[in-house]
This record gives C-alpha cells, sequence and structure tokens, in this order.
C-alpha cells in the first residue's frame, strides 16, 4: 500500500503544504496483528514514482520494496523547493545541522535541527499512530542521500535515543568536514548500525576521500557499526542510488 498527502512544517515553512510519502507492506492487510520496523526519509519525492521526482528519476524504492516484499514501513517527506535566498531558506537550510558558506548560494543558515524535531516530535508520533508500526528504537531507522546523508548521520549522533540504524548514500560531508567531526566526538550514543557509501565518481580529489575515510574512521572508533562502501563506477543521482537499495536494506535488517 502506497499512500500520499499533505502537511505542514510551521517552523519551517508556515502554513506552505508538502508531500509526506507512506509504503505499507500489503501484507498488513491480511494480517492486522503483525507490526514492522519503519524507515523514515528525506527528499520524499525523489523516492517512489518518477513522476513526483524533481530530475524526473526516482529511487524506484516502491517497485523494490514491493516486488521482494520486504516487511518494513517507509515514511518520508518532501524536501523544500524554496531558493536558498528566500527567507525560510531552501533544501540546503532545512538539511543542514550546522551554518556555512554555500559558495555560490551564499551563507546557509542550518535549519537541520527544526527538521528533526518536526520528524521526532511530530511525523514519527503520527506514522506510530496510523500505521502498524514497531515504534521502538530497535526498529526506528532513518536514511538520506546527499544532504539528506549528512541528515541521516546528524540524527543517529544527536537523536540516538529514537534511531537505532540508518543509511547514508552520498552523504554531503565537505561543506562543513569540521563540525561533523566535533558532533561525532560528542556524541552520546547506544548500539548503532550504519551503512555509508560514496560513489567512485563523486571523489575525484584526493581531499574528498580524505574526508569520507576520515569521517569513517571516527564514526568506527567511536563506536558505531559501520558498513562502508565507495560504490565502483556510482555517482550522485537516484539511479545510482537506487542500485544500493539492496546493500543498505541488508545492513539495516542484519540480525535484527
Amino acid at each position: 500500500m502506497y499512500q500520499q498527502w499533505k502537511i505542514t512544517i510551521p517552523d519551517l515553512t508556515q502554513r506552505e503544504q508538502r508531500n509526506a510519502y507512506v509504503y505499507v507492506p500489503d501484507a498488513a492487510q491480511a494480517d492486522p496483528e503483525r507490526r514492522y520496523p519503519v524507515l523514515y526519509m528525506f527528499d520524499g519525492q525523489n523516492l517512489f514514482r518518477d513522476k513526483d521526482a524533481s530530475y524526473g528519476k526516482s529511487w524506484g524504492i516502491l517497485d523494490y520494496l514491493t516486488a521482494n516484499n520486504v516487511p518494513l514501513i517507509v515514511a518520508a517527506i518532501e524536501c523544500s523547493h524554496h531558493s536558498e535566498s528566500d527567507t525560510c531558506g531552501g533544501r540546503l537550510s532545512e538539511y543542514s545541522p550546522f551554518d556555512f558558506d554555500g559558495g555560490d548560494w551564499g551563507p546557509i543558515r542550518g535549519r537541520g535541527r527544526l527538521t528533526m524535531e518536526y520528524f521526532v516530535n511530530i511525523f514519527k508520533p503520527l506514522i506510530d499512530a496510523r500505521y502498524p508500526t514497531l515504534p521502538d528504537r530497535d526498529h526506528t531507522f532513518i536514511a538520506g542521500s546527499s544532504m539528506g546523508g549528512l541528515m541521516t548521520l546528524y540524527a543517529l549522533l544527536e537523536w540516538n535515543r529514537v534511531f537505532s540504524r540508518g543509511a547514508a548514500l552520498s552523504p554531503s560531508l565537505g561543506f562543513c568536514p569540521n563540525e561533523i567531526k566535533t558532533m561525532i566526538r560528542r556524541a552520546r550514543i547506544k548500539r548503532t548500525v550504519l551503512y555509508m557509501d560514496n560513489g567512485a565518481t563523486e571523489m575525484p580529489r584526493v581531499r574528498d576521500r580524505r574526508v569520507f575515510a576520515d569521517i569513517a574512521a571516527r564514526l568506527i572508533r567511536k563506536g558505531v557499526l559501520l558498513d562502508c562502501r565507495v560504490v565502483p563506477e556510482g555517482d550522485h543521482s537516484e539511479a545510482s542510488w537506487e542500485k544500493q537499495i539492496p546493500f543498505f536494506l541488508d545492513t539495516l535488517f542484519y540480525n535484527l
């Protein structure tokens, strides 16, 4: 079952509506007593259907989950489509825990905390109330790509009481590596599983590879159970991330 409806996030874009999306296994209708883990995701418009995707190509996650009968609920929210120069800010602002220099976009005011407060305090309780979820930490996951990948790291480290497992695909680490390192150092975590990757073609510079390796090493030293990959020929696109679905789902479900 796939559903889509309208929500507002007043702290970010006041009364402006955006889409929320949810996938529930068809088996839930046959067995109403069964409960499922939940994977919360960023950039919901790019996940399920090509016609909704920002660039005309989605992850195809709806087809994958349905074809493979994956026992998982996926709940996601559409990102902001505003310009970064708008008063309310855009996607970079919503999906960054930190202020940073956005280059051609100008200074970016990080409002990732507001985004996560909505996910944790409003969206998750709504999903738990409407759908057959396993609401405990062990069965609550989070995932995203690019800036959504950065937000996945942030959610796992700063909201570790809520999320136990995550998948960060092509996370945007280069904007604020020092802030990420500080966040890792200060984090207090329980048993935490993370899948993290980057495409080989996304790291053309030695600096890019060093940042990715350094963050991975720091996560491991922190005690995160990390499954880390450099994807051969992988690039920064929904088509590439679609190919990683089996890999990160295997990690999310490993020994669960």
